[in-house]
Parts: structure tokens; C-alpha cells; sequence
């Protein structure tokens, strides 16, 4: 399947555009029914005879071309609709049998009830013009109407979250008006696999109301299932966590498919270069070293504990709490005690095989360094945050 991409050079279109590739080289296979061949990628600085050539090889178009925020208003009606005709004009000129995808505005729903959005009257015609072609042609048209894209663009431009991300990622200056405003997002990647699902045919329809997307067989519009609703307060309010964590160590709660664990990806990388790397604060004594990691919201902290050559550490016990204790370099023993029983276990432990051994509640429990040459470095877990005011930790030697 050859596929031309308008826009290639937006948001959409390179992301789209890689994953096609990754696609196509065999770097992602979890769509196996896929064969993408050639993969043309038009913008603005491409020329007539490239549209033309790229017209008469395409089998798939994604038309992602568009103007969001010209100097003129009317700029809008001949970016969004005049390119479309010209395409469209393109595509009957060879007879082209290629299905096409118009990346549309819900902007276009308001258009059609109240009429107030030229960026929205120009989305809505651009939409009309493309049904028309389908009927005419004979060919499938998937128009969908995005809610607003969340993903890798520059700031200070036609995304709140970009601008947010980027001001506070850089420490700039930025404005929330409303912190109760509420935007209807749509990721990057979800986007990405929607288009994917188009490709092999398994695309969502729905209809559009005016107030909410209502997904419908045979609904004459597409839409991304996933979506996430929330507030420029709720935005900002993580955003700022994200930043605190290098010297907080706290991450939120982020889920799988959640909004929190897709922003704080897009917040990464907005980082500037000199902020990649922050340092950690290392407890060092004559033992050895202890360094903190990572607090989470819900499942405890990691960190790293390096013991000096012949060196015993721990001889506590819990209530509650528990732990992982993992070899990840030279060569220890671990041992533990029961408290009511008296019962002992111990486990020898190298980093040339990696384990993990439980440190159980009601056990006390050391960690030794049997080597008098190299530190032993332990990868510590623990199921809860430590909390100096109550720390569940009581000295008993095993």
C-alpha cells in the first residue's frame, strides 16, 4: 500500500509519518496485516509536479494539510478548502482509486449550528467537498472531527498543553485564565493507532450532536475512541509535580492508557538539553552509601544501597512494611529471622545472578558484603514511602 500524507510536516503528519515507517521497516509488528510500501510526503515546500506524482501512485491519502492560524481570517477557507479542491481535482485527473482521510475540527460541528467560526466554516466546507467526492468517485472518505491534539508541537501556537508543557519545562512565564476551563484532548498516539485502525479498515463511526460524539454504526463521521476531559487547572497542577520531581523524587499516579502518564511523556520532552541529567542525594558513611530513587504515589520507592567490602547492613524488622532486595553487583548474603519463632533463612546472592529475595514483615533482616575487594550494590524496593514520623523500622540483629 502506497500512502500520501499532506501536511507531513505537522504535528500529525510526522508522527504519522515514522510510525508508517517503523511500520514498513518491520520495527513495530503488532499490525501484521499491514503492508506499507511507498510513503510520499507532501507540504508546503513540495511542488505541483510532486501532488501529481504522488496522486497517481497513492493507494491511501491522509489529508492532514490545513491552516490553523493565518494573518487573515480568510486565509482559512483557501487553506482548509481551496488545497482540498486542488487535491481532490489531482486525484480525478488520474482516475485514483485511493480511499482517503480528512482531518477535520469539531470546530466544524459549532460552524454548522451557529456559524460563528471561520476556521469552523472552512473545516465544514472542506467536509462537504470530500462526502461529495466519495459519492462521486466511488471511493471511501473517513472524515474525522478532532477534538484538541495533544502531542509534540511548538508553543505558543494552537496548543494550550505545547504551551504549558514548554513554559514550565524552560521555566517561562505562562497564563491560565480559567483554571476551570475544560478541554476534550486526544494524544498523539491514540490518534496514531486510529489511523492504523482506518488502515486495516476497523475505524470507529460516529455522529456529532453539537454537545458530544455519539459513536454509531455506519455514522457518517470517524472518531479516536480515546479521549480524556480535563481541566487547565489539573494540567497545570501536574505539570508542576512533573517539574518538582527531580528534587521531590514524587511521581503521581500514572496508570496505563491514563492522561497523567501521556502528559508526563509530552512534558519530558519538552525538557531543555542541560535538564536530562539531575543529581541524586547519596546518605554516605563509612559503610557505604544509600541514595533514594523514586517515590510514588501508590507503590512505595526505589532505591540503591551500596555496602563496603565486609560490611553488615539492616538488622531491623517491620510491622508492615516490605521489601525487595536485589543483587545487581558483587557478592552477598542475606539473611532473615522470624521474631515469634526464631526461625532463620539466609540467602547467598550475587550480581552474576540476578534475584530478588522478600524481606518479610515480622522478620528482622540484614544484607552483608561477603567480598573484602568490591562494594556489593543492592536495587532496594519498599511498598511504601519513607516516613520519618513513622518509620515501621525497629533494630534487632538477626
Amino acid at each position: 500500500m502506497n500512502i500520501l500524507i499532506t501536511g507531513a510536516k505537522g504535528m500529525v503528519g510526522r508522527a504519522l509519518c515514522h510510525n508508517l515507517e517503523a511500520l514498513r521497516d518491520g520495527k513495530n509488528r503488532t499490525r501484521p496485516n499491514l503492508s506499507i510500501g511507498e510513503i510520499y510526503q507532501y507540504d508546503l515546500d513540495s511542488t505541483p509536479e510532486e501532488l501529481d506524482e504522488y496522486c497517481a501512485k497513492a493507494d491511501f491519502v491522509f489529508n492532514l494539510a490545513g491552516v490553523n492560524r493565518p494573518k487573515d481570517p480568510a486565509e482559512f477557507m483557501a487553506g482548509n478548502f481551496g488545497f482540498a479542491s486542488t487535491l481532490l481535482d489531482t486525484l480525478k485527473k488520474h482516475h485514483s482509486r485511493a480511499s482517503i482521510m480528512l482531518s477535520s475540527s469539531i470546530q466544524a460541528t459549532l460552524a454548522g449550528r451557529f456559524g460563528t467560526s471561520e476556521y469552523g466554516k472552512s473545516k465544514l466546507a472542506g467536509e462537504e467537498l470530500f462526502f461529495a467526492y466519495g459519492k462521486e468517485a466511488g471511493v471511501k472518505v473517513a472524515v474525522y472531527r478532532f477534538p484538541n491534539l495533544m502531542g509534540r508541537s511548538r508553543p505558543n501556537y494552537n496548543s494550550a498543553v505545547s504551551t504549558f508543557c514548554w513554559a514550565i519545562a524552560n521555566d517561562q512565564p505562562y497564563t491560565v485564565n480559567d483554571p476551570s476551563v475544560e478541554l476534550e484532548l486526544l494524544y498523539i498516539d491514540d490518534l496514531v493507532e486510529g489511523m492504523f485502525d482506518l488502515l486495516e479498515g476497523k475505524e470507529l463511526h460516529c455522529e456529532f450532536n453539537g454537545v458530544e460524539t455519539i459513536p454509531t454504526e455506519g455514522g457518517r463521521y470517524c472518531c479516536v475512541p480515546v479521549t480524556h476531559k480535563v481541566t487547565l487547572g489539573r494540567i497545570v497542577e501536574l505539570l508542576k509535580t512533573f517539574k518538582e520531581q527531580p528534587s521531590t523524587l514524587y511521581m503521581p499516579k500514572i496508570p496505563d492508557g491514563s492522561f497523567e502518564k501521556k502528559l508526563y511523556s509530552l512534558y519530558l520532552s519538552y525538557l531543555p538539553k542541560e535538564k536530562f541529567k539531575f543529581p541524586l542525594k547519596m546518605n554516605v558513611d563509612a559503610r557505604g552509601s544509600f541514595t533514594e530513587l523514586l517515590h510514588t504515589a501508590d507503590c512505595g520507592q526505589v532505591s540503591v544501597n551500596i555496602s563496603n567490602p565486609g560490611i553488615t547492613k539492616g538488622q531491623h524488622w517491620h510491622n508492615s512494611k516490605w521489601e525487595l532486595f536485589i543483587v545487581v553487583r558483587g557478592h552477598g548474603l542475606i539473611e532473615e529471622r522470624n521474631l515469634d519463632t526464631n526461625e532463620k533463612v539466609s540467602f547467598e546472592v550475587s550480581g552474576d545472578k540476578i534475584e530478588a529475595v522478600h524481606m518479610i514483615p515480622g522478620w528482622t533482616h540484614n544484607i552483608k558484603n561477603l567480598s573484602d575487594k568490591e562494594p556489593l550494590v543492592t536495587i532496594m524496593t519498599c511498598n511504601e514511602n519513607f516516613n520519618p514520623n513513622h518509620p515501621d523500622t525497629f533494630f534487632e540483629e538477626v
